[in-house]
């Protein structure tokens, strides 16, 4: 079975040879970047910006500023001390600062302004979920009542609306 999916495989990169781009697409002759559209569009590099996703920095936005070996990176951030971090514990982000490998703070920080990585965040999609969820989690129950009134009053109008255009198309 393995070796009936091998061969075809073999044989689509056939094809793709025989129609003259390479050894079955992804741009093998010299000049072309390869495949644009791998698997992965975000990677481990000095100046990627990470969100801390586990353990006493959860939720924090660090930066790599060097990578030590093939599971840990040593990371900075303005508001916390410079240390390694496991990638396990790290959820790498679209956003990249230019920076040389293991700057000094001044210089991360300087970067990191101008490069706007905060309003950068806090602008993505992620960033405003993020900041939705802590919002919600920091709501006392008197607040959490009054939401659920200004929804069902909310409702309440909707309904209204609708069954308004509903008597107006059918008369």
């Amino acid at each position: 079975m393995a070796a009936a999916r091998w061969m075809r495989r073999w044989e689509m990169g056939k094809v793709g040879a025989a129609m003259g781009n390479g050894e079955g697409g992804c741009g093998d002759e010299e000049g072309e970047g390869g495949c644009d559209d791998g698997p992965f569009k975000r990677y481990v590099e000095i100046g990627r910006v990470g969100l801390v996703n586990y353990g006493k920095d959860y939720g924090k936005l660090v930066v790599i500023v060097d990578v030590i070996d093939q599971n840990r990176a040593l990371v900075d951030a303005p508001d916390m001390v410079r240390s390694q971090l496991n990638f396990k514990r790290l959820t790498l982000t679209d956003i990249k600062i230019d920076i040389k490998r293991v700057p000094k703070k001044k210089t991360l920080i300087d970067a990191m302004e101008a490069a706007n990585v905060k309003n950068k965040w806090e602008n993505s999609s992620w960033g405003r979920k993020l900041i939705v969820q802590k919002r919600r989690a920091s709501l006392n129950d008197f607040d959490r009542f009054k939401i659920m009134l200004a929804k069902i009053k909310k409702a309440g109008v909707v309904r209204q609306e609708l069954a308004l255009l509903k008597k107006q198309s059918t008369a």
